[in-house]
């Protein structure tokens, strides 16, 4: 038996050194990189095409059945235009538009649950057919066939759990048109960088918009954006001191206790 524990534990000693190494490999490169800034400000990122990302996947919604547009020759209006003159709003990939984020979210919640549970069983075997009594022969002890099993279990689980939060975000972000959907609506990605002294502030912004939903400003409300994915972080020296060290991360996720 020793000898069994010994070899459990040894596995799990490797298995524990390979997650270790295997998170150390991970982020062998990144940690490389910081040392490499050392003393100096993040870079910022260059501007790239979104398009061009590895990450990047075109939009694949569901789309009605095409319309046929109606030309109206003798009209002073055109269809969906907003002015005698040309529309400025995007309408086109590589146009740029505003997104206004002002966003203020509050939310409360409290729970608590009670549960209690008790269990009593009793076994007796007074008469079995005259073999009561031979059990005495097969059991170690001599035992009461009268009361041969007595179980009791009691169970109480109490818990609570409060939530409060309160979020606010006043931002104007510019995004790209980066795909028109067969249907007019348009995919939008917007991304800004603002660095101030070692820490850079990154705002990311991507959705679906409908072209109705653009202001005459060229400016749309984030909450008309379908899909919204509205990130707004930060990197540099606090953005590290606030966040645990790699290996503090693992050892949260392999403790068992």
């Amino acid at each position: 038996m020793p000898t069994k524990i010994t070899q459990i534990s040894w596995r799990r000693i490797a298995l524990v050194s390979s997650l270790i190494g295997a998170t150390a490999l991970l982020s062998g490169c990144n940690a490389m990189k910081r040392l490499s800034e050392v003393g100096e400000p993040p870079k910022l990122s260059s501007i790239d095409n979104p398009t061009q990302s590895e990450a990047y996947r075109p939009v694949s919604l569901p789309m009605p059945a095409p319309q046929v547009a109606e030309r109206n020759p003798n009209s002073l209006w055109r269809a969906g235009a907003r002015s005698f003159f040309k529309d400025q709003r995007a309408n086109q990939v590589g146009d740029i538009l505003t997104v206004v984020v002002e966003m203020e979210d509050r939310a409360a919640l409290a729970n608590t649950t009670v549960r209690s549970r008790t269990n009593s069983e009793d076994l007796a075997v007074p008469n079995l057919f005259g073999l009561e009594a031979e059990m005495t022969k097969v059991l170690p002890e001599s035992i009461d066939p009268t009361s041969m099993l007595d179980f009791d279990s009691n169970t109480s689980n109490r818990g609570a759990g409060t939530l409060d939060r309160n979020e606010a975000i006043d931002l104007r972000v510019a995004a790209i048109v980066i795909q028109v959907l067969p249907n007019g609506n348009y995919v939008i990605h917007g991304r800004q960088e603002i660095r101030v002294n070692s820490e850079i502030r990154e705002v990311q912004i991507a959705g679906v918009i409908r072209a109705a939903d653009i202001s005459s400003a060229n400016e749309v409300n984030y909450d008309k954006i379908a899909e919204a994915r509205i990130s707004y972080g930060g990197r540099g020296t606090i953005s590290d001191v606030q966040q645990p060290r790699y290996g503090s991360e693992v050892l949260d996720i392999i403790l068992p206790f």
